[in-house]
Parts: structure tokens; C-alpha cells; sequence
């Protein structure tokens, strides 16, 4: 667990990338590879690779239905067919399935929402990303807390070979000795695309991608508030700077129905501590008058790499 807990940022960008890991912690590679394969064969962490920061080498949206609880599972495995879908949880309120739409573009992910919407017979909400405050840069196994964002970076223009290469790597880096090599680029040319994006934001870190629930952390809770305008950024910089808080943004609402703007996430082993933590976050930052709900993840569909080709 050590190791994935190092190893969630700053994975070696070099051509042997487990043989500086394993010299770093006075093991050998072979070993080293091999407890990362046992950790993605048991479910403890999806993949090792980048994670792309939201709408910069492609698009996304996340989204909810309010599915009557007797076709739950039935509409939840029809929306984790599509492609597209990379998250899929249930969640504890009328509006019970959660999901997240990646594609190229932005035309690419509507047309996947109409699709699932017309196929499930059910009307989807669409909560585009409007701001982000603070958004998976890892998640420290031993006190549940992530660190904090880097600035926002700008959409980049991608060639039609770095756009090959975001399809290729987002589903994780092979398993191998030499794993930048084995993508079908030239080796060099893939740690220097990863260190050029690393730095101008796009991605937000290299390493292992755990998967909380299998850790332990089965209390989590999106927390959901409906904040002024003119006080949403104000309130959003000051709920990513919480220790507790794991992710942090503002979403467009989805009127009548959904009025909520400013989310976060609060990862936890038991639930009532998340619920301390959710009314000590909205007592101390001046939420608390405000409308809100929590909706805690009940059972998790799908969890994987988002696909941008």
C-alpha cells in the first residue's frame, strides 16, 4: 500500500520508469512491476498514467437521471455500455444514477447524452463544468486527504499525432519494463508530450489512479450547495482549501429541477464522520443558510479511464 500511496504523483518519467522506482525504495524491478500488477488485478487502483485535466484535450459532462429504483440496475449496465461513459454510481436521492460523458468534442458528448437518453426513455440532466477549484491531483491513503490545484491551464491545439497519442495513453501506460515505448511511439517523443503537458497544466499528474471503495472509503458523499452568483467563486476557493474536501467545482444548474451549482466531494471510511464534516464545512464557510443536499455513492456501475479517441 506504501507504494501506491507514493506513487499516485510524479511517477518517473524515463524510459524504465519501475527500475527507478525500484532503486528509489531499495527493490528491483521485476518486484516492483509485479505489485503493480497485482494491485490493478485486485481492483486497488484502475491504471498507472495521466490523468487529463476536464475539457482541455477533449470534452465532458457529468450527468443524472432520476430512475424509478425497480429499473435501476437495468438502465445503469444500458448507460455503462456507451463508450463514453468513464464513472457510473448510484447515489442516495431521487436523482439516483450519476454519470460522466467523455468524448473529442463537445458535439461528441451531447450526442452520446441524447443517446442514453432516448434509449433509457428517461430525461438526462446535463451539469456541464463551468469552474474548477480543485480536482484530482491523488488522494493520500493514510489521512484521506489530496493536495491542492494548480491554476486552470487553456484548451491546447493538438496535432493530429498528439491527439493519437491522449487516445492511447489515457487508458493507462502498459505494465511493462519499458511502458512509454510499448504505446507505438517513439519513446522519447511520449516522456517529452507527458513532461510539456504535465507543465502547462493539462495534466494534472502522472502515477496510480486507486480506486477509493476498494480501500476502505465506502462513506463518500457529493455535496451540493445552491450559492449566489456573485458569491460562487468567493465560496468555491474557500471549500477547495478544506482538508476534507477531495474535489471542488461549479456546475451549471439544471432549472426547475436542479438548482444546485457549487459540488464537492467528501471521501470517508464512516459515515457520520463524513456528515461532521459536511455540516462543520457549511458552518464555517457560511453555507449552512443556504439550500443543500448530499447525496452519498451507494454502489459504483463503472469506474474507468476516460477516452478521448
Amino acid at each position: 500500500m506504501d507504494l501506491v500511496n507514493a506513487w499516485q504523483r510524479d511517477f518517473p518519467l524515463a524510459p524504465r520508469p519501475f527500475a527507478e522506482i525500484a532503486a528509489r525504495c531499495g527493490s528491483d524491478e521485476a518486484s516492483v512491476l509485479r505489485c503493480f500488477e497485482n494491485l490493478k488485478a485486485n481492483g486497488t487502483i484502475d491504471r498507472i498514467g495521466p490523468v487529463f485535466r476536464p475539457n482541455t484535450v477533449g470534452a465532458s459532462c457529468l450527468a443524472a437521471m432520476a430512475v424509478p429504483p425497480e429499473q435501476l440496475e437495468q438502465v445503469a449496465a444500458l448507460v455503462s455500455g456507451y463508450r463514453g461513459v468513464n464513472h457510473n454510481y448510484e447515489r442516495e436521492h431521487r436523482y439516483n444514477l450519476w454519470f460522466v460523458v467523455t468524448g473529442r468534442s463537445e458535439p461528441e458528448v451531447q450526442w452520446t447524452l441524447s443517446c442514453i437518453e432516448y434509449a433509457a426513455s428517461l430525461p438526462v440532466l446535463r451539469l456541464p463544468l463551468l469552474e474548477e477549484y480543485h480536482v484530482d491531483l491523488g488522494f493520500d491513503l493514510v489521512s484521506g486527504r489530496a493536495p491542492r490545484s494548480r491554476p486552470a491551464a487553456a484548451r491546447p491545439e493538438l496535432t493530429s499525432v498528439e491527439r493519437e497519442l491522449v487516445a492511447r495513453v489515457a487508458g493507462g501506460l502498459p505494465l511493462v519494463r519499458q511502458p512509454y515505448a510499448a504505446l507505438g511511439f517513439p519513446e522519447r517523443d511520449v516522456i517529452e508530450a507527458l513532461r510539456r503537458w504535465l507543465e502547462a497544466g493539462i495534466v494534472r499528474r502522472v502515477g496510480a489512479v486507486v480506486r477509493h471503495r476498494a480501500l476502505g472509503y465506502h462513506a463518500n458523499a457529493m455535496l451540493v450547495w445552491d450559492v449566489p452568483d456573485d458569491r460562487v467563486a468567493e465560496a468555491g476557493a474557500r471549500l477547495a482549501a478544506d482538508p476534507a474536501v477531495t474535489l471542488c467545482y461549479r456546475r451549471a444548474r439544471a432549472l426547475p429541477d436542479w438548482p444546485y451549482n457549487l459540488y464537492c466531494m467528501v471521501h470517508g471510511r464512516e459515515r457520520g464522520r463524513v456528515l461532521y464534516e459536511a455540516k462543520r464545512i457549511s458552518l464555517s464557510l457560511g453555507l449552512a443558510g443556504l439550500p443543500r443536499a448530499i447525496l452519498f455513492s451507494k454502489r459504483c456501475f463503472t469506474q474507468r479511464a476516460a477516452r478521448y479517441g
